[in-house]
């Protein structure tokens, strides 16, 4: 058996397909976000300008949030001690998980170390503790609720992306008294659509089925208080387990779920991976307790998110870019070709110090490949129109078709 070639040749189809993943060797400029310093091919650092980062609201640069890190670290150290039952309940985790249980108006809160192990922690235990568990998931779910549903073990269905027709067909197939879960995300993050979660509520209430919702691309961001795309549209009460992370809108480190006591208490008892993995750092979890609170009273970071948003959206249209539809902070352009969003990155990159990633399979269909900008409150219109230039070049350089 030679192991070398069977690795050589597992590499060798991600390049053929264009879908290498190559991860930028950058620092960013505190204070100063979007600006970083780019390390990758340069004789010494070179300035970019981030465009597709997840720290949607750049609170990871917030002074508040680096002060209570920098308050944190001087007052506990750096460390948890292990897991929280070694460790022992840091106390920031504590205040924390109230915080977050406020947000969503729940009984209680879990914190995990990103986002991706919440949800697989949470959806692989929730389906073993339910007898019989049939999980009923949307086509399009992240690779972290499909691994906890693939890791339960339990049955599952999937419905078409948003489509509530589908989803009552599939759950009217099922016997009455079979526990059900369905498992679907507020904003799909590689579009920016948004879930129809009052009427899939609905159908959860008429099939008696429970619910769990990622909004992992949506808490910070949406509603009077940051809750997400339930707290804007009054539907967190409805939802059995939300779930969100800490490293995007929030700006630091970490995943978490908000639900009823008795399904946190299942949670922190049963699942392995809040059992065995060592409790995120005091001084990560007091960075998100500023974050958390900040957000809470304050909507300036939200509201010019938005803003510039809207304002990139209008710009790429306006030059007959193919800008895809979407009514959230997400701006998608559409490539179709993985060896082209690829290429397009590398040219922005090197040429116009623009960084955005390529999106491709298999974070999206194949043929649908694009680049994915998140502009936030402190891009700025200049900066924009940059963008927008450059674009416009790139894609009279390389032949590519502009918006119908």
């Amino acid at each position: 058996m030679n192991y070398e070639h069977i690795f050589d040749q597992a590499i060798e189809r991600l390049h053929s397909e264009g879908r290498y993943r190559v991860f930028i060797d950058i620092l960013r400029n505190k204070g100063a976000y979007p600006n970083a310093r780019c390390f990758a091919g340069h004789n010494g650092p070179k300035p970019i300008t981030v465009w597709c980062s997840n720290d949607y609201l750049a609170m990871g640069q917030h002074p508040k949030v680096i002060a209570a890190m920098e308050e944190a670290l001087n007052d506990v150290g750096a460390g948890s001690g292990g897991t929280r039952n070694i460790g022992g309940n840091t106390h920031y985790h504590v205040d924390l998980e109230a915080e977050l249980a406020d947000l969503h108006g729940k009984d209680g809160a879990l914190l995990f170390t990103s986002g991706y192990v919440s949800n697989d922690a949470t959806l692989s235990t929730l389906a073993k503790i339910l007898p019989g568990c049939v999980i009923f998931s949307d086509e399009l779910n992240h690779a972290s609720m499909i691994a906890g549903i693939r890791n339960s073990g339990a049955e599952k269905r999937v419905f078409r992306h948003n489509d509530v027709a589908h989803l009552e067909e599939l759950l009217a197939a099922e016997a009455p008294e079979t526990p059900k879960l369905i498992a679907f995300e507020s904003v799909y993050s590689m579009e920016g659509d948004v879930a129809p979660i009052h009427a899939i509520c609905d159908l959860a209430e008429k099939y008696n089925a429970l619910t769990y919702l990622d909004e992992v691309h949506a808490v910070g961001m949406y509603g009077p208080r940051g809750g997400g795309i339930t707290d804007r549209d009054q539907a967190a009460h409805r939802i059995d387990v939300i779930e969100g992370t800490l490293g995007k809108a929030f700006g630091v480190m970490g995943g978490y779920i908000a639900a009823d006591s008795r399904i946190i208490d299942v949670i922190r008892s049963y699942a392995p991976g809040f059992i065995f993995t060592t409790s995120l750092s005091p001084v990560l979890v007091a960075g998100v307790l500023a974050s958390v609170r900040h957000l809470k009273a304050s909507s300036v970071e939200r509201d010019g998110q938005q803003a510039a948003a809207a304002m990139l959206k209008a710009m790429l249209r306006e030059a007959g870019l193919p800008v895809m539809n979407s009514t959230t902070h997400i701006v998608p352009l559409m490539v179709g070709d993985p060896v082209k969003a690829k290429k397009i990155s590398d040219i922005l990159l090197a040429e116009y110090g623009v960084y955005v990633q390529p999106i491709n399979y298999p974070t999206v269909p194949r043929g649908t490949e694009r680049l994915r900008f998140t502009p936030g409150p402190t891009h700025t219109e200049a900066m924009m129109r940059e963008l927008t230039q450059a674009l416009v070049e790139i894609w009279g350089r390389m032949d590519l078709a502009l918006a119908a």
